[in-house]
């Protein structure tokens, strides 16, 4: 069985148990709230049966996300899975909505809940249960990159917190006859808003195209830069097509000496590490380097990072039958005038290379 399969096996499994553990919590939970007549608890209750709903809807997304690419989408379908967590953060925020709602009448018109030992057994019950599941079913999504199932785990382990409200408040009214029923209400339905609200713009970014993971990137660097021949690697771009299918590019810096042959190997050579390694393919362009022009390289480079927001730079390239020179100034996010940015260098560089045509990329970095 390959790794997708097994991916899609155990991110199914995984949602399976959630949606049997809370299924059960929202009956029991139900049933205990509607009898002692607490809002609290009957909200808890919804609130699990949103997580299970969030679970179904996990298994469908990751199903419909392997299906085949075809002419419309050559590179599959695996961005449904962020699709599928906007409709678990629509259906989370429509259920806190719903409870703050309510909550507000039960604080305007409140009515006294009847407690019982059992009523407390029950969600002492449900406040275990939720915090082993919730460890579980994280660790599950940390281990198989599935963001679904991350967030699912960290709502259930907040969950339990809110269960664990839910006691304190009956506790309070069987000790002090306190009714505070209405008002635990409302925090969990702004908690269940805000839980929602983090779900839907963790999904956009998703979708949007977020910067990679840092680690990852330093990784994939580090295993380009270990393939003999390679010198350096600058560029890397990486595009999302779902948590486990990734596409991207990077240029190499390789010795000028280099002839066609040894650079079709060192592409192969680089793309096969790269995708064996992370399962993501690369396009592979070049740099060529020139011992003799290394004075020259710290000179340029030297000259490029005394400006605010520039990294570095890399790709320099000299025409000395032509008088070209050319390279790409990296820049970080602050820089907003880039053309400005390339000019003043351009200025500061001419004296340096008379008679040059020199030609300026200020380049994005846009992973770590």
């Amino acid at each position: 069985m390959d790794t997708a399969n097994i991916r899609e096996k155990q991110i199914t499994r995984t949602s399976l148990i959630g949606i049997g553990a809370n299924l059960l919590l929202a009956v029991f939970k139900a049933a205990v709230g509607l009898l002692s007549s607490s809002i609290a608890i009957v909200l808890d209750a919804v609130n699990n049966l949103t997580d299970a709903m969030s679970s179904v809807i996990t298994i469908l997304g990751v199903k419909l996300a392997r299906r085949s690419p075809d002419d419309k989408h050559p590179f599959g379908y695996g961005r449904i899975e962020y699709f599928s967590a906007v409709l678990i953060a629509s259906i989370v925020l429509a259920a806190g909505t719903t409870s703050l709602v309510e909550s507000v009448k039960k604080i305007i018109h409140p009515e006294t809940p009847d407690y019982s030992v059992i009523t407390l057994v029950i969600v002492a019950v449900a406040v275990v249960v939720k915090l082993i599941l919730g460890r579980y079913v994280k660790a599950q999504g940390v281990k198989y990159n599935s963001e679904a199932l991350i967030a699912s785990g960290a709502d259930a382990s907040f969950d339990a917190v809110i269960s664990a409200s839910t006691l304190v408040g009956a506790l309070l009214n069987m000790l002090f006859g306190l009714n505070l029923d209405g008002w635990i209400g409302a925090v969990i339905s702004v908690f269940i808003l805000k839980a929602g609200l983090e779900m839907l713009l963790d999904s956009v970014s998703d979708i949007m195209g977020k910067r990679p993971d840092s680690e990852i990137s330093r990784e994939i660097k580090e295993t380009v830069n270990a393939i003999p021949g390679v010198l350096g690697s600058y560029d890397l771009i990486l595009h999302n097509y779902g948590p486990d299918s990734a596409i991207g590019s990077i240029n190499a810096e390789v010795s000028a000496d280099m002839d066609g042959r040894s650079l079709h190997r060192l592409t192969k050579a680089i793309q096969n590490a790269v995708l064996e390694k992370f399962h993501i393919f690369l396009t592979v362009g070049f740099y060529a380097v020139d011992p003799a022009r290394q004075a020259d390289y710290e000179k340029i480079n030297a000259a490029a990072k005394k400006h605010p927001g520039v990294l570095g730079t890399h790709g320099v390239y000299f025409d000395d039958e032509q008088k070209l020179l050319s390279f790409d100034a990296v820049t970080d996010f602050t820089v907003h005038d880039k053309q400005g940015l390339c000019e003043a260098l351009r200025a500061e560089l001419d004296p340096l290379y008379p008679g040059y045509t020199i030609t300026i990329n200020c380049d994005t970095n846009y992973t770590d």
